[in-house]
């Protein structure tokens, strides 16, 4: 009995798994969710900008060079010493303004002060010599006299007088040669001098310490530089001009240099030099202008932005300088389009005053955003006190 029991219960299992299955596919649907309803879409905002309006005019424009360089010392120089030897004292450091004939150094000097001491007694022998040497020919002078007159007398021979006169001679010859040994002490002495002096460095120019080589107790020859000093008034700068520009320049002609360590101050210049030759590859000239320093607020090296007046003008299409923006690097104004802005990228030259240049893409007349434009982007909204409605633009090519 057991064993026929379960049996009935292996068929009865996949009968109720498919009785299951039915029921599950034949339920009830679950109701649908209602839908949320949909949140307004918000536009983006517009930003305004309160502006002023202006216009391109034409103008003069006085022709100018525009030309870049470094500034450079007149003059520079390596002070090396004269001599061999350790350095005993430095009184110069760098950044100090160094007046010409000021003691920059001094090297060690025992051993040769020691060697003109010797040298002095040496001349003081010789001179003493050539003291006794002038008396004994003094002497020898007077016998010869007396020999001369005894001679004529007959109270002597021959014989004698020329042996008084040989004894003069010899004396002489004595003399000349304790001379010859006092110049020859005088001349070691004052070389021993020199030798001495150059021990003690000069400055060969007024100028500042831009460099110092050395320190106290290096050992220098005359290849080894002690110091570099740099003459900052005036200062220097030399640029290419075209061939076009060279006939317009002359000496003398002013200069206004500007440079990015001192923003808007300008400095004057001159220019010194015109090249005589022109470079054949660029047909360009080479000029120097000279910037004066007497306060020596410039300094080398600093890069120079140079404004040479040529002397003539021209008619151009002006900008007020405050209408100039720029996207990035790119120069541009903003053009008006009702009371939209509209970047118009152009090619600037020369500032006059208030105003710059425009080389290209603008004509003259046309209305553009003046005070405020550089708030602006494209997208905003412009707002113009005073004007009821907006203005289209102009002649805009």
């Amino acid at each position: 009995m057991p064993q026929i029991r379960s049996r009935r219960w292996i068929y009865l299992i996949p009968a109720l798994a498919a009785l299951a299955l039915a029921v599950w596919q034949f339920r009830p649907a679950a109701p649908p969710k209602a839908a949320s309803p949909a949140k307004p879409q918000r536009g983006p905002l517009v930003r305004q900008v309160t502006v002023s309006l202006t216009r391109s005019v034409t103008g003069p424009v006085r022709e100018k060079l525009l030309l870049t360089g470094a500034l450079k010392p007149k003059e520079t120089v390596d002070v090396t010493p004269k001599a061999t030897g350790r350095v005993e004292r430095l009184h110069v450091n760098i950044g100090d303004l160094v007046r010409s004939g000021a003691l920059i150094a001094e090297l060690e000097d025992d051993e040769l002060q020691q060697q003109v001491n010797r040298a002095e007694a040496a001349l003081a022998v010789a001179r003493a010599s050539r003291a006794q040497r002038e008396a004994e020919l003094a002497n020898a002078k007077a016998e010869l006299e007396r020999a001369e007159q005894l001679r004529r007398e007959g109270l002597i021979s021959a014989q004698d007088l020329e042996a008084r006169r040989t004894s003069y001679q010899v004396f002489q010859a004595q003399v000349r040669l304790a001379q010859a040994q006092g110049e020859q002490a005088e001349a070691e002495l004052r070389e021993l001098k020199i030798r001495l002096s150059q021990t003690r460095i000069y400055a060969p120019i007024t100028g500042h310490v831009a460099q110092r080589y050395v320190d106290v107790g290096a050992l220098v020859s005359p290849t080894t530089p002690i110091v570099r000093l740099v003459n900052l008034s005036p200062l220097i700068t030399a640029a290419s001009v075209p061939e076009r520009e060279v006939a317009k320049l002359r000496v003398g002609s002013q200069a206004v240099v500007r440079v990015d360590a001192f923003g808007d101050r300008s400095f004057t210049g001159r220019v010194a030099r015109i090249g005589p030759v022109l470079d054949a590859a660029t047909r360009s000239a080479i000029i120097e202008i000279e910037i004066p320093n007497p306060d020596y607020v410039l300094k080398a090296e600093m890069f120079a932005r140079v404004e040479l007046d040529l002397g003539s003008t021209r008619q151009a299409v002006l900008i007020p300088r405050e209408a100039l923006v720029y996207r990035g690097q790119q120069p541009g104004v903003y053009l008006v389009d009702g009371n939209r802005p509209v970047f118009r990228a152009v090619e600037t030259g020369l500032t006059q005053g208030d105003h710059v240049e425009v080389l290209s893409n603008l004509a003259p007349g046309v209305e553009l955003v003046g005070r405020g434009a550089s708030m602006l982007s494209e997208g905003d909204r412009i707002v113009v006190p005073g004007r009821d409605r907006p203005r289209r633009p102009g002649n805009s090519t």
